[in-house]
């Protein structure tokens, strides 16, 4: 809540007015002979330093003085806003500068505000010239209390009173004290539509995002009225009736009711379906730059079938994407339809205007108050000073949306007062946490509850920049990783990170206590764009891994630390490809994600070659549902007449993985008993998402079905359907302060009697 948007900037008001009143008529009320100043003297000043009076004063000690110059004098001293009464008194050849001092503003406090928040309130106060240390204006308070009303009942609490208290204090200061009587919201009793033959009443208050009060409501707050909310509702219902070709539906009236207790409101809303209407032709009307044929190549309207609102909407915005990317920012593109009644057919015209070509003169950037500009501004492909480029725009806009540093990302172009072939842009984000507190449990009767943290900071300072910091502390891992990332390790974007690591590790459900596997190493990598979508990453590494010898070391260790020695140095050569063309990290609807990896050990005792293939495809359905599908497969190869390093190998089970399969429980099993995963991985994910009841078009929490499958196999063993494990089931899905969560609860659909079955699990900072 912003009191400044509705207030403005503290004015003198009408004490400025009384100045220029009393200057008018100064010379008629008591005007003097022009003399020269012997001296100025200032009376009443309590807080005021005498050098700001004297400062606004336009005559000093010798200069002449006249009713022009006394006028003037008053002028600048009431537009200060420090004084509440000035006047000029003339002995002899003094001129006595009489103040009475505004009061000063000493506190401001607030009573019974659980509503709003009170930092928010209060710095929203201060700057509509409400605040400690400003001068106090009684008129500019009283405002302030009737916007702080009508906030309250934006928000549904019809019965909240505000009462301003002002309290005199020594040295001509006052407290400010606004008391707050919320009671409890009002609530949606009930939402009736009339007129509807089409379609049900209860089919289209489904399609409205204002409910009646239920079990969520608490948490939506769907159940309190907006008239804004109402208002887009009746937008929601007509866009149906028009993409189904009720081309001529209505609102006819709204009807909102409160009861005498202002705890219940009803809603009435009275339609006009009319009649159904299909297309039987398209016409382009207009100037189209001569491309007609690429223009009707964007067509989406179908002769044939009913009109379609969404088909027009898409196929006109189309059009201006169009002529924007030939530099007409300002095109217009209207659809009008030609009506037959009779028949109940219509045809489509669409007619164009390119206005003028422009070109970008410069881009802006506001709302980021903690990022850096220069990390904004790197990623737009539209530079200032050239020609206007619409798809850049939106190429522009969607990557710095995926930097997953902003919540909202918006892009305005506005024209230059003056310069017709000039537009400046205006990048609007709103700023999200960036720290990413990931959680991993797990609970099972053998295991027990397994946990493992990390501490990431995708934004340091605002810099662009990822540091992290990973602990694990589980029974069969403990990992200590720092992490940090330059994307802009060069201008020409091409990125750097560093891993330094120290593992220790054994295999799941080994014998005893004792870790047998210790690994510090280091690697250095550089990601190079050849695209706005294609990034290639190459790096290499160094790591020594030692295979400690304990009584409880699985056999498949012993073995191989007896075959080739305890100790194991290798150094990796990666290479990797990545494509990413969702439309948004952390919540995406559509687009795909693509990635290779390779790691190559070109050097130290181990030799060996480890893949790994990653494809992720979105797609955004009817009702607000979206389906997502991953699929990821990993294999590792021996060099040299070598086996594939053990330590190396893939594991399966889990979050991540196949859900409902205990962490890390899937693939070969020890004689020993241990998990100790396999040289080859297959998972196949399948998610749809349905939006939580009452919540509209927020994607931030989501309910999904899941469907799993995969496994882990031994160097050497066949990939088959028959040894696939499968698991189905449920889930939540939140983007929480601390990052992605996911809970869920499956079954098994295709397991083992010797497989670890773990129904429930949840993690804080994962995708899949």
């Amino acid at each position: 809540m912003l009191l400044s948007n509705f207030l403005g900037p503290m004015r003198p008001g009408a004490a400025l007015v009384a100045a220029v009143f009393a200057s008018a008529y100064l010379p008629s009320a008591g005007a003097v002979e022009p003399f020269k100043l012997k001296d100025i003297r200032i009376q009443g000043l309590q807080r005021t330093d005498p050098g700001t009076v004297f400062a606004a004063l336009p005559f000093r000690v010798g200069d002449t003085y006249n009713d022009d110059k006394g006028s003037a004098a008053l002028r600048a001293l009431f537009a200060t806003g420090l004084f509440k009464d000035v006047r000029i008194e003339i002995e002899g050849d003094v001129a006595v500068v009489v103040i009475e001092e505004r009061a000063i503003i000493a506190a401001v406090s607030f009573v019974g505000l659980k509503e709003f928040d009170k930092d928010t309130l209060t710095k929203s106060l201060k700057d509509a010239g409400i605040g400690e240390g400003l001068p106090f204006d009684r008129a500019v308070v009283d405002r302030a209390e009737q916007e702080i009303k009508r906030q309250y009942l934006s928000r549904s609490l019809y019965g909240a009173e505000v009462v301003t208290t002002i309290t005199p204090i020594e040295r001509n200061r006052v407290n400010v004290t606004f008391t707050m009587t919320e009671g409890d919201a009002a609530k949606i009793k009930d939402i009736r539509i009339t007129g509807a033959s089409v379609f049900s009443e209860s089919q289209l208050l489904s399609l409205m995002d204002l409910t009646r009060s239920g079990w969520l409501t608490w948490y939506t707050k769907s159940d309190r009225y907006a008239r804004a909310k109402l208002n887009a509702d009746l937008e929601t219902l007509r866009a149906y009736y028009v993409n189904r070709g009720y081309l001529e539906f209505a609102v006819e009236s709204t009807q909102v009711t409160i009861s005498p207790d202002k705890q219940e409101i009803s809603i009435a809303i009275s339609i006009r379906e009319g009649q159904p209407y299909t297309v039987t032709g398209v016409r382009l009307e207009g100037q189209f730059l001569g491309k007609e044929d690429e223009f009707r190549s964007f067509v989406r309207i179908r002769p044939g079938q009913a009109y379609r609102g969404e088909d027009v909407t898409a196929t006109t915005r189309a059009f201006s994407d169009l002529f924007g990317r030939f530099g007409y920012a300002f095109a217009r593109v209207e659809a009008r339809p030609e009506i037959d009644r009779a028949t109940g057919q219509v045809v489509v015209v669409l007619a164009a205007e390119p206005q003028r070509r422009v070109y970008v003169r410069r881009i802006d950037v506001a709302g980021n108050t903690r990022t850096r500009d220069e990390v904004i501004r790197r990623e737009f492909r539209q530079l200032e000073s050239s020609w206007y480029d619409g798809l850049k725009i939106k190429l522009s806009r969607d990557r710095v949306d995926r930097l997953g540093y902003f919540k909202e990302v918006n892009v305005e172009t506005n024209e230059v007062p003056g310069n017709p072939d000039q537009v400046d842009l205006l990048v609007t984000v709103e700023e999200r946490p960036t720290g990413n507190l990931m959680v991993g449990a797990g609970y099972s009767s053998a295991e027990k509850l397994t946990l493992s943290a990390s501490i990431k900071q995708d934004n340091v300072f605002g810099s662009g920049h990822y540091l992290a910091v990973e602990v694990n502390t589980s029974q069969s891992n403990r990992n200590l990783v720092f992490s940090t990332v330059d994307p802009y390790f060069t201008v020409d974007g091409i990125s750097r990170g560093i891993d330094v690591f120290y593992r220790t590790s054994r295999p799941l459900n080994s014998l005893g206590d004792q870790y047998q596997l210790a690994t510090p190493g280091a690697t250095i990598r550089f990601g190079v764009p050849f695209s706005d979508f294609d990034t290639v990453f190459f790096g290499l590494g160094i790591e020594r891994t030692e295979i400690k010898a304990t009584t409880s070391i699985p056999n498949s260790y012993y073995l191989f630390r007896e075959q080739f020695g305890p100790t194991s140095h290798a150094v990796p050569l990666t290479l990797g490809w990545q494509r990413d063309q969702r439309d948004s990290v952390l919540t995406p609807s559509a687009g795909r994600y693509q990635r290779v990896n390779l790691e190559w050990s070109i050097a130290g005792d181990v030799k060996y070659l480890r893949t790994n293939l990653q494809y992720q495809q979105y797609w955004s359905l009817p009702a607000k549902l979206t389906f997502g599908l991953n699929a990821e497969l990993g294999l590792g190869q021996g060099l040299g007449g070598k086996p594939f390093p053990i330590f190396k190998n893939f594991y399966g089970g889990g979050l991540g993985s196949v859900r409902v399969f205990e962490q890390g429980s899937l693939g070969v099993v020890d004689p020993t008993g241990a998990f100790i995963g396999g040289a080859k991985r297959l998972n196949v994910n399948g998610e749809l998402y349905f939006p939580v009841p009452g919540t509209g078009n927020d994607k931030s929490l989501r309910i999904f079905a899941f469907a799993d499958a995969g496994n882990v196999w031994r160097e050497g063993e066949p990939i088959t359907t028959a040894s696939l494990r499968a698991s189905s089931g449920l889930g939540l899905s939140w983007i929480s302060p601390v990052g992605p969560l996911k809970l869920s609860w499956g079954v098994p659909l295709q397991a083992t009697s010797k497989d670890r079955i773990q129904r429930f699990q949840f993690q804080i900072g994962t995708a899949f």
